[in-house]
This record gives structure tokens, C-alpha cells and sequence, in this order.
């Protein structure tokens, strides 16, 4: 006897309908493949710009780590008629006599100086760099350390001596210091006694060129006024040192005296990788709107060539609702392909990059389950509409086209 329980069609498992998508794709590899291929660059793109931006980051955030984000520099900021102030001589002495202040140097910008690797340059092509007087003490207070020759000392600083910055170094096309390295400086040869390793805290230093405070002042004509004060504090009374560097640098006019510190260079660094981030973000968003277009378009193609199957199950008692689960299958299928696919290989370029560049390869787990996440969303909206249209088709009119 028959039942009208009988008469009701089979219910798909989660299995079923994974085995009859599967099927739907491995008849078409080709298709499946370049389908695939357009969501997985969009998801490695993104992957990859997210990750590699989180490594440089985070390498900074070690090197600023170990170095320690404690260092304030003072420098002259304007008067209210806009003029261009200056520290008073007594503003060095007067900082390293704040109580939790550690160690205190400082630079001051030779004006009209310029540096070149020898006298037959053109006047013109001095490269930008920065000549800057320097204490020698400086290396102790921003953490700067040479790869070549020595640091200025209380004897060369009299002398035509100088140390070059990494960048400065890299641009003259000097290697290693030593006595038969010169270099000329405002009209006179001064021998390379030092060239200085990357120097995060104080980037300034990686494109100038360092020499003492007495020569500067009797061959440079230097003014003698410091444009740059470097102030190491404990880790504890940083903001509380800081809220009182201007008063103490410039008793009478505290207005006129710029404070900042390494971590505000970094806050605005990472307010400008997170500016670039978001094109970047948008290029893979595109690169993810092409993918989808290309699921959609395998998916009615799909429909088209598979009429007479979706005649045949009709027939054979599959519903509507059976139908477009099958074909909304096989396109979240293709799609978390895509994804898996893309996240791997923008994981592969993340951490290929980081070694390059020798920095902690970091790729977030946010990253990741997003673009899965976001694959899953594009293959469900792409395959909608096949799924809906493939659902619609009665089996008569599907099984009588050739």
C-alpha cells in the first residue's frame, strides 16, 4: 500500500548534496580552474597586502621595542609672527637637569654646508644631504651604532672629521671609513672616520652627514644653536618629562619649542599604511568582484548545457527547492576553492616577502577568515540566480531541448 509519506521526495543529506556539486564540477575542470583562479587572486591580493604591511610593522615595532620608545626630541618651532625660532644655548644643560632624564645630546643644522664625494661635483648636485653638528654623546642617546671606522670623539671633533649615515654613505658610495676616505664638505676635505648603521629612533641621521661641534663652528660658520635635542627618560616619566620639556627648553617662551617622540612618527607612518592599505583593499575587492562575475558565468553557462540533466532529475522526482541547493552547491563549492586557494598563496607571498626582507613574516587570522568569509558570500550571491533559473525550468521544456 501506498502512502502519501511515499510520495513525498527524498530529503538531500549535507553528503548527497556535497557528492552531486562535486560531481557538477569535475565535468568541467577547465572552467572550474579559471573560475577559481579569478577568486583566489582577489583573496591573495588581499591576503597579501594585509600581511605584508603587518610584518613591516611589526619589525618596526620590535626594533622600536628594543631600542625603547623613551627618547623625546626637542626642537625651535615659530614665533606667533611666524618667525623661525632657535633653542637657547642654555636649553641642553637645562633639560639634562630634569630629574628622570637619562642621558641628553644634540644636533644643530649647519646651514649653506654641503656635502660631496669630491671637488668636481657641480655645485648642484649635493643629494639633499644634512650637515649637522653633533655632541659626541650622540650614539648613547638614540641608540645609534656604526658598521664601519668609529663615532666622533672629544679629540676628532676639533678636526675635519666626519661620520656618514647609512643612506649618506650609500649615496657617496662610500663603503667603510677609514684615513683614506674623504669627502668634501663646505669647501674643505674631511676624512670618513665612521659610517653608522640604520638609525630607527632618529631616521634623520640616516641622510646627514655628522661632524663636530667646534669645527663646525670655526670653519662652517655655525651659529652654535641647536635644532635637534635628543632626551632619554626613564620608560615611567616619559609623559610627565614631556609635559615639561618646553618650559625647560625655553623658560620664556615655551610656545616656540616643538616636542615629539619616535612613537608619534610611528602612529602617523601606520595612519598612512592603513590609507594605503584601504586602495590596496579595494584593488582585491575589484579583483573579488571579477571572480564573482566569473562564478556567475560558469554557473549559467552551467544551466544552459545541463537542461536535459535538470529535465531528467525533475522527472525522475527532484524538486525545485533540490534543484537550486544543487546548483547553489556546486558554486559555493567553486567559490570556497577559490578561497582556499587564494589564502594559501597569499600566504606564500607574505611569508616569501618577510624573509626577504628578513622581518617576522605575520599574516592575521582576521585576514584569513575573512577571505573565506568573503568567497562563501560572492559564491552564494554569483550562484543565486543560475540556482533560481536552473529551478525553474520545467521538465518537459528541459528535456525537449537537443
Amino acid at each position: 500500500m501506498i502512502t502519501v509519506a511515499d510520495l513525498r521526495p527524498a530529503r538531500l543529506s549535507v553528503r548527497d548534496v556535497l557528492r552531486v556539486g562535486g560531481a557538477g564540477l569535475r565535468a568541467r575542470p577547465l572552467r572550474v580552474f579559471l573560475s577559481a583562479l579569478g577568486i583566489a587572486i582577489g583573496i591573495a591580493a588581499m591576503i597579501s597586502v594585509v600581511g605584508i604591511s603587518t610584518s613591516s610593522r611589526e619589525n618596526l615595532d620590535r626594533q622600536l621595542a628594543a631600542l625603547g620608545t623613551n627618547l623625546l626630541t626637542v626642537g625651535p618651532g615659530q614665533s606667533l609672527f611666524g618667525e623661525q625660532s632657535h633653542l637657547p644655548d642654555s636649553s641642553i644643560g637645562m633639560i639634562d637637569r630634569i630629574e628622570p632624564v637619562l642621558s641628553t645630546s644634540a644636533t644643530g643644522k649647519v646651514v649653506g654646508a654641503k656635502v660631496y664625494r669630491n671637488d668636481r661635483i657641480p655645485e648642484t648636485q649635493s643629494g639633499g644631504i644634512a650637515v649637522l653638528a653633533t655632541r659626541p654623546d650622540l650614539p648613547d642617546t638614540v641608540g645609534a651604532t656604526v658598521t664601519s671606522g668609529a663615532f666622533l670623539n672629544e679629540a676628532n671633533a676639533r678636526y675635519p672629521a666626519v661620520v656618514l649615515g647609512h643612506r649618506t654613505a650609500e649615496r657617496l658610495g662610500v663603503g667603510v671609513a677609514g684615513p683614506d676616505q674623504r669627502v668634501y664638505l663646505g669647501d674643505q676635505w674631511f676624512t670618513v672616520v665612521g659610517v653608522l648603521n640604520p638609525v630607527p629612533l632618529a631616521p634623520e641621521l640616516d641622510t646627514a652627514a655628522l661632524i663636530g661641534w667646534p669645527i663646525a663652528e670655526q670653519s662652517l660658520k655655525f651659529d652654535g644653536y641647536a635644532t635637534t635635542v635628543y632626551t632619554r627618560t626613564r620608560e615611567d616619566a616619559v609623559e610627565a618629562v614631556q609635559a615639561v620639556l618646553a618650559a625647560t627648553a625655553n623658560p620664556e617662551n615655551p610656545n616656540e619649542v616643538s616636542v615629539s617622540r619616535p612613537s608619534d612618527a610611528l602612529a602617523a607612518k601606520q595612519a598612512t599604511d592603513q590609507t594605503l592599505n584601504g586602495l590596496l583593499l579595494g584593488l582585491g575587492a575589484v579583483a573579488l568582484l571579477v571572480g564573482g562575475v566569473g562564478v556567475a558565468n560558469t554557473m549559467v553557462i552551467s544551466v544552459l548545457e545541463r537542461r536535459a540533466e535538470i529535465g531528467l532529475r525533475r522527472s525522475l522526482g527532484a524538486t525545485r527547492g533540490q534543484v537550486r541547493i544543487q546548483f547553489l552547491a556546486e558554486s559555493l563549492l567553486l567559490s570556497a576553492l577559490g578561497g582556499l586557494g587564494g589564502v594559501l598563496l597569499g600566504v606564500v607571498v607574505t611569508v616569501s616577502y618577510a624573509a626577504y626582507q628578513d622581518w617576522p613574516s605575520v599574516v592575521p587570522a582576521w585576514a584569513s577568515a575573512g577571505g573565506v568569509v568573503a568567497t562563501m558570500i560572492i559564491g552564494m550571491v554569483a550562484g543565486l540566480y543560475p540556482a533560481i533559473r536552473a529551478s525553474r525550468l520545467s521538465p518537459t521544456e528541459a528535456l525537449a531541448t537537443p
